[in-house]
């Protein structure tokens, strides 16, 4: 006997069936209608770059994360680990070609060496819109519109865009006397809601100069308020007259004021003083996005400001702004809540009706097509029975089966109605209507 390799996926990486397969292109399509709609144009950039160009950029998490090796030309290379640092490689070793300000969109796999664990697989896909150039609130509500009008598009149901800004939290820890300890404080801060209040507090106390009550003091400070009102006017007193913090909370209540103005529902964004992300290279305002029927799975979309990344490769000044859509997130989401339902199979089967009248099969399937209805022909000619029961395992609304006489028999499977139409263009209207 053979000896066979026992099939398996590596940890972490996954297979989609076919129905998962077309709910994501379907939501990429959207998102790209979406993109374009904003004035956004697509890029594309390597999957694999120097691991110079990677390493150090989102901080010690993302580093261990990286997938990295020495290739066979003795080069040290790693995969992306997000679409952002590619996008300011791209930019500074393109800056001469680009119109600024540049506005751009990039879809495709990105792969970080985590624990896997529900939602949050090893290798997934992201989709981001960028702007690199400005540096103003303006640019920063520009995305957070475009986001809003992005999950609109998806039909994946209410979405929050919880938004703060990393300026308003270092003036914070500025204020308290602890400015140096700002990086471990916003990771800490960032794993917040994954590890809860208690696990935090003990992380931020055991930063260098900090103590318990500092912690306590701090995670109040970055808690939610009953409204935005409400969550300004605890930060403004926070900050008290630091310039940073300050001009942190002046681009929130720009942003906000402009996403208003564009006709956005203000539940569709909350000030959250928690949300501080945590890669490192984000400098001003920061953003989550929440599945409003599934918040527990975690974040399906994130972005935020960073001024300075580009400038680890150039002299030139492109500070950016962007966001996130996380569409394997948001797919592993519409699994949990059985939404999104199946798509994969095509409106209509035609028969198989034998050799003798398989050319007709073939010319009603041209026509379907050409009225822009998906259709397939069942390829050998097993029983009229057995090509029912796999339109009905293929979740096919439409079964027909053309008859003698140039006469077709039609199906719909939802219901059970029937219908016999004398020719193939009765029989697409009769589907098409």
């Amino acid at each position: 006997m053979a000896d066979f390799i026992q099939p398996r996926t590596l940890k972490g990486f996954r297979d989609l069936s076919p129905d998962q397969a077309y709910r994501r292109a379907n939501l990429v399509r959207a998102l790209e209608d979406v993109f374009r709609s904003h004035g956004y144009a697509p890029i594309d950039t390597p999957a694999m770059e120097y691991a110079e160009i990677l390493k150090g950029k989102g901080g010690e998490t993302s580093d261990k994360e990286l997938f990295e090796w020495t290739d066979k030309g003795g080069r040290e290379v790693a995969l992306r680990f997000d679409l952002t640092v590619p996008l300011a490689r791209y930019v500074a070793e393109h800056q001469g070609k680009l119109t600024f300000p540049f506005r751009r969109y990039h879809m495709g796999p990105v792969w970080r060496g985590e624990r896997p664990q529900r939602g949050r697989f090893r290798e997934f896909w992201q989709c981001d819109a960028d702007i690199i150039g400005p540096e103003t609130a303006t640019a920063d509500a520009e995305i957070l519109v475009l986001m809003i009008d992005a999950y609109a598009a998806l039909d994946v149901g209410s979405v929050t865009i919880r938004v703060n800004d990393r300026r308003v939290l270092t003036g914070m820890l500025d204020k308290l006397g602890v400015l140096d300890a700002a990086v471990p404080v916003l990771r800490a801060l960032d794993k917040r809601e994954k590890l809860g209040d208690e696990v935090s507090r003990l992380e931020i106390a055991e930063v260098e100069g900090l103590t318990e009550s500092a912690a306590d003091r701090i995670l109040d400070l970055t808690r939610k308020r009953a409204n935005d009102d409400e969550t300004l006017a605890v930060l403004k007193d926070a900050v008290g007259d630091n310039e940073r913090g300050l001009a942190g909370i002046e681009t929130l209540e720009r942003a906000r004021e402009l996403v208003a103005a564009a006709g956005k529902p203000a539940s569709s964004l909350v000030i959250d003083p928690g949300i501080a992300r945590g890669l490192d290279y984000y400098t001003g305002i920061v953003l989550e996005a929440q599945l409003d029927a599934l918040p527990d799975i975690g974040s399906v979309g994130s972005g935020g400001r960073y001024d300075d990344l580009a400038g680890l490769y150039t002299k030139s000044r492109l500070p950016g702004v962007g966001c996130s859509v996380g569409i394997d997130r948001l797919l592993a989401a519409l699994d949990e809540l059985e939404a999104g339902g199946r798509g994969a199979a095509p409106a209509v089967l035609v028969t198989n009706p034998g050799d003798e009248r398989l050319p007709e099969a073939f010319r009603f399937a041209a026509a379907l097509r050409a009225a822009g209805i998906s259709c397939e022909v069942f390829p050998d000619t097993a029983k009229h029975k057995a090509q029912m029961r796999y339109a009905d395992k293929r979740g096919i609304p439409y079964v027909v089966t053309p008859d003698e006489g140039g006469t077709f028999f039609l199906k719909r499977l939802s219901d059970g109605a029937t219908r016999t139409c004398a020719s193939g263009a009765d029989a697409v209207g009769w589907i098409a209507s």
